[in-house]
This record gives C-alpha cells, sequence and structure tokens, in this order.
C-alpha cells in the first residue's frame, strides 16, 4: 500500500478492511453483524458504518458495485488486492492496548458523591451486562458446536478470542457480585464509608512479589473450559 493511500486511515478503517476481508457486505448486512463482532471489539466502527466503507473506496482498498433486489437498490462492497495487501501489513503491526470505556463502572468511581442505594444500582446494572454478555457468547459457542454458525472456516481465531470475551464478561460479573458485598456495608452516604484497606494491601502485596502474576494465575478463570468455542463474532 502506498503511503498515499495509508493517508487518514485509522484503527477502524483496518477493522472494516478486515470485516470485508471475509467475504463481500452490504451496509445492511455489516449492520446486522456488528454487534456480534466489531461492536463489541471496536464499538467505534459502528458510528462510522456507512462512511468507512465509502472511504476504503476512496482509497482503492474497496470497490463498490450497485445492485437490484426486487426493486430496491444495494451496493455490495468488496476488498481490493491492494486492500487485502493493506490488511495484511496492518496485521503484522504493533497495536494498541485495551483502553475501557464503561459509563457504568464510571458511577461506582463517583460513588462518594451520590447515595448507597445508586452505587448498588449501578454494581446490578455491570452484574446484569455480563449476564448478558456471557448469555450471548454462549449461545454463539454453540452454533459453532452443532455446525450452524455462520463462518465455520474462522472456527480457530474465534475460539481463541472469544475465550477473551468470555474469561473478561466473567471476570466482570465476579467483580460486581464482590463489589456488591462491600457496598452492601456501607453507610446510606458512601463518603463516610470505611476504607476496604486489606483490598488495597493486597495489591500491594502483588507489587512486591516477583510472582505477582502467578497469584492470579492460581485462580481458575471461570467458564473456561465453555468458553474453548467462544466468540461474538461474525
Amino acid at each position: 500500500m502506498s503511503r498515499r493511500a495509508a493517508d487518514g486511515l485509522t484503527t477502524t478503517s483496518y477493522a472494516m478492511l478486515g470485516m470485508l476481508a471475509i467475504r463481500p457486505w452490504t451496509t445492511y448486512e455489516l449492520a446486522k453483524h456488528m454487534d456480534r463482532s466489531l461492536g463489541r471489539l471496536w464499538p467505534r466502527a459502528r458510528s462510522n458504518l456507512f462512511n468507512e466503507p465509502k472511504r476504503l473506496v476512496s482509497h482503492g482498498l474497496a470497490q463498490a458495485s450497485e445492485q437490484t433486489v426486487g426493486r430496491r437498490p444495494r451496493t455490495l462492497y468488496t476488498i481490493t488486492p491492494q486492500g487485502r495487501r493493506a490488511l495484511r501489513n496492518w496485521l503484522g503491526t504493533p497495536g494498541g492496548g485495551p483502553v475501557l470505556e464503561f459509563e457504568q463502572l464510571l458511577k461506582v468511581f463517583f460513588a462518594d458523591h451520590g447515595t448507597k442505594d445508586d452505587a448498588l444500582a449501578a454494581v446490578g446494572h455491570i452484574r446484569a451486562w455480563a449476564g448478558q454478555q456471557n448469555a450471548e457468547n454462549i449461545a454463539v459457542a454453540r452454533a459453532y458446536l452443532a455446525g450452524t454458525g455462520p463462518f465455520p472456516e474462522r472456527v480457530a481465531v474465534l475460539a481463541v478470542t472469544g475465550r477473551f470475551m468470555t474469561d473478561f464478561a466473567d471476570m466482570v460479573g465476579a467483580w460486581a457480585q464482590w463489589a456488591a458485598g462491600i457496598i452492601e456495608e456501607w453507610p446510606d452516604e458512601p463518603r463516610l464509608a470505611t476504607p476496604a484497606w486489606d483490598v488495597l494491601e493486597e495489591v500491594a502485596r502483588r507489587g512486591r512479589s516477583s510472582s505477582g502474576a502467578e497469584d492470579r494465575d492460581r485462580q481458575p478463570a471461570a467458564g473456561g473450559a465453555r468458553a474453548a468455542a467462544d466468540y461474538p463474532g461474525p
């Protein structure tokens, strides 16, 4: 890919290019699969759903063809050879680490300016979110195990990323359950709560040990076995 072609491309551009590498899509089809794949790994792609394929076309990384289904026109986007080379180059470069965007957790972070009930409600919503995420993960895994998943040729990759997504949801759910128990002991005004010093001490001990990661590794990942074929993706 030329330097000029790379100008203006973002991680969202490459995420969309990756979708087109799987198969050609219309924007309607991309939207249909968004929540199962890019929407959960890179939510910014949703807001660029209609603009990003056009951007890829302008860079020669995708091509658009007009089709008609009945009386309804539609545009089908297909990756080009140049687009495949660009995607391969991007896959070979280091990427950024995770960035957490979590409004419910933000409300817990500022809980000392609200009420105990507000804080409990926030962690309750977090726990519900985790349960919903894993219900979707499990449904996808079972579909692939039953041979009805839409992209069986991608199962090797989906199992790896799905394990992360499932373990992450398990971790969030377990944390929410633990946090609820802590907050239950707070007074009605969280700003008057007694700090859980033992929690800070436990975290600090990890920093003093050369095997801090081993402490975490001793805890088995919840739902690890069931996550083997999980993935909220296409």
